[in-house]
């Protein structure tokens, strides 16, 4: 890692978002709730980022593209970082994501069938009687107050 460090050293915010495909402002976001370390600083006060930044944006990237919370992001960080973990534990994040996904998917799909029915049962017409209205003010489920 030494290498691409010292060959992509010296990138400014800007350089590294479009690198990394992270907008400046999600890199920011990052370093204020220690995601990733606080950027060195030039002489005039600008971030100055190394391929190690580089790496781990593109790590992040990678992970919240897959869905991954910010909390396990950093359990994955870590980890990647640790050349003597066990597998297991990454696994272990993984499966555990895998299920919340799946939890999700129910959940929309469920959703789903609900618009569907109601967009059914409703005639699209000039009336101006609409199910769906009707179920978003008084839906099954809803506690009525």
């Amino acid at each position: 890692m030494k290498a691409v460090s010292e060959a992509i050293a010296g990138m400014n915010i800007g350089a590294l978002a479009k690198r990394s495909g992270v907008p400046a402002k999600t890199i920011r976001y990052y370093e204020s709730i220690g995601l990733i370390p606080k950027a060195k600083r030039s002489e005039g006060n600008y971030r100055v980022y190394d391929g190690r930044d580089l790496a781990n944006l593109r790590f992040i990237h990678r992970a919240r593209r897959l869905g991954f919370p910010v909390a396990d992001v950093e359990k994955l960080l870590a980890l990647w970082h640790d050349q003597r973990r066990p597998s297991a534990k990454v696994r272990e994040l993984a499966l555990s994501h895998m299920s919340e996904i799946d939890r999700r998917l129910e959940e929309l799909q469920s959703i789903r069938r609900t618009l569907a029915h109601l967009a059914h049962c409703c005639r699209g017409d000039e009336r101006p009687d609409c199910p769906i209205l009707d179920d978003l003010a008084h839906g099954e489920g809803e506690k009525q107050r």
